[in-house]
């Protein structure tokens, strides 16, 4: 069983940066989709980034590229979002997510998802950004 569990949220002006972890414990298989999601109260779900982690294959979606960046640490089972140029718009409860997934499903899984395809398996969560103007 996947257990993800993030860190880091946080209250900060609009232009400042955060860095969320997500640990991860019971991931036995080299090679892992993982990602963060977030949601704001009265507002869909939004896939955010996703990072295979056998090599650090990245998808951001359009409204975080340029801005956040997802990375690993596989030594520690951990995988980071990194949140600079924050906007109030990115208010929201920010949500670890791993799954099983391939490489090229991976770097589509919220394209896909968003789409009608499969969700995320595993869960973490939550942690709370909030960014202020």
């Amino acid at each position: 069983q996947v257990q993800l569990v993030e860190s880091g949220g946080g209250s900060v002006q609009a232009g400042g940066s955060l860095r969320l972890s997500c640990a991860a414990s019971g991931v036995t298989k080299t090679g892992y989709c993982m990602g963060w999601f977030r949601q704001a109260p009265g507002k869909k779900r939004e896939g955010v980034a996703t990072i295979y982690t056998a090599g650090g294959h990245t998808y951001y979606a359009d409204s975080v590229r340029g801005r956040f960046s997802t990375s690993q640490d596989n030594a520690k089972n951990t995988v980071f979002l990194q949140m600079n140029s924050l906007k109030p718009e990115d208010t929201a409860m920010y949500y670890c997510v791993a799954d099983p997934a391939p490489l090229t499903t991976c770097m589509t899984f919220i394209l896909a998802l968003d789409q009608g395809g499969p969700d995320f398996r595993y869960w973490g969560q939550g942690t709370q950004v909030t960014v202020s103007s």
